[in-house]
């Protein structure tokens, strides 16, 4: 690792942090994949980078994409307490499912209940428009109450092209979302519904008798996806948002818009095989990494040991990998006190001169101010060293 105290160098770096991948994507000259479809979307899981797009923005009809919010709020209320796995949820008749073939269902007997943990497989597994109604109906009292839940949930996570009307994705005026969004909301499951997103790789469900498989075809064909949801109505065409990682780097694809079942499923295995073949996650400092120790003025200790914040991992182009170099800014000195975990620095992963990454470098330690005798000699000290 190349470490350097940067001062004025420090502000055009700096600059460069802001400068996304994109551009390292096009100075390499990557040409994205073309396919068929609406709209799609490759995000990176770490860095939130987008690698190749096509009409990401547009809002669409998601289908039952959709559901992938209303598991979220699910499992975020589980996570917090506010709901329990073994909670019974009433389905009522304006729920239940009576075995219409145009919808996909849990086949939960109507004025009967099922669990909150079983409901939440019946929406992730089985897509079932039941399961999702009588979840909203349980947590906001009505699907129309839950859906501006949904909707605020939505702009916290900067949805900002996706509007929801309904909790199942069935065809419904200005129900909308966009691919980057769902590429947004994918990220936030994977990153905030911990043991839960582990439902998402589960490849059947079997409730009330009736066994029924993930309909995401890649989690049978690829060891390395285990996620997310697929979707259909007539009117969006199929999707699919799938997740795989691979040697330590993570990728969410979406799909929007494709003829057909094949179809979603291939364009999803070409898109997540064109982002693993031509991108890597390099890590240039694992968090917790020495860095270096620093004086302390006026504390009980005369210097403070510091580290790494974070990983400072860096999504680059596999031509860019060995251009990697790493800056780090700290100060000469500090000043007492010091908390341990406090920000004093940064280390900057650069490429070509722009900085690409950084994380925080933080104390290790806690170090107390000292008494007023001793400060008053320091700033002596300090004030004599300062003439020559």
């Amino acid at each position: 690792m190349t470490v350097k105290r940067v001062k004025q160098q420090f502000i055009q770096l700096a600059i460069g942090i802001s400068v996304s991948l994109g551009t390292v994507a096009a100075q390499a000259a990557i040409t994205p994949p073309e396919m068929d479809n609406t709209a799609y979307v490759l995000m990176d899981y770490n860095t939130g980078e987008i690698l190749a797009q096509k009409n990401a923005n547009q809002p669409l009809p998601p289908a039952s994409l959709t559901k992938m919010m209303t598991s979220y709020i699910i499992e975020q209320r589980l996570a917090s307490g506010d709901l329990s796995e073994d909670e019974p949820v009433l389905m009522s008749e304006n729920a239940w499912c009576r075995g219409s073939s145009s919808q996909s269902c849990m086949y939960v007997p109507v004025n009967k209940t099922a669990s909150v943990i079983d409901m939440l497989r019946g929406i992730i597994i089985q897509s079932g428009n039941d399961a999702s109604k009588a979840m909203a109906e349980h947590i906001a009292g009505s699907e129309a109450s839950f859906a501006i839940l949904m909707n605020e949930q939505a702009q916290k996570l900067g949805m900002e092209n996706t509007n929801f009307v309904n909790s199942t994705g069935m065809p419904d005026e200005g129900h909308l979302a966009s691919a980057l969004d769902l590429a947004k909301l994918a990220r936030a499951i994977i990153k905030n519904s911990g043991d839960y997103y582990d439902i998402y790789a589960e490849k059947e469900f079997t409730y009330n008798g009736i066994t029924q498989g993930n309909r995401n075809a890649l989690l049978a064909t690829d060891s390395t996806v285990d996620g997310l949801k697929t979707g259909h109505t007539d009117a969006a065409g199929y999707c699919l948002v799938a997740s795989s990682n691979r040697n330590d780097m993570r990728l969410i694809s979406v799909i929007m818009g494709t003829d057909s079942q094949q179809a979603r499923a291939d364009q999803s295995r070409q898109l997540l095989n064109w982002g693993f073949g031509h991108f890597t996650t390099v890590t240039k400092a694992p968090a917790g990494q020495f860095v270096s120790k620093l004086p302390v003025w006026f504390g009980e200790g005369k210097e403070v040991e510091l580290s790494t914040g974070d990983n400072l991992q860096v999504l680059t182009t596999k031509t860019q990998q060995n251009k990697i170099t790493t800056v780090v800014d700290l100060p000469d000195s500090l000043e007492a006190p010091i908390k341990k975990g406090q920000q004093v620095g940064k280390m900057m992963a650069v490429i070509d001169g722009k900085a690409v990454a950084s994380v925080p470098i933080v104390a290790n330690n806690d170090i107390e101010e000292s008494g007023f005798m001793s400060r008053t000699w320091q700033r002596i000290v300090r004030w004599a060293q300062n003439l020559f």
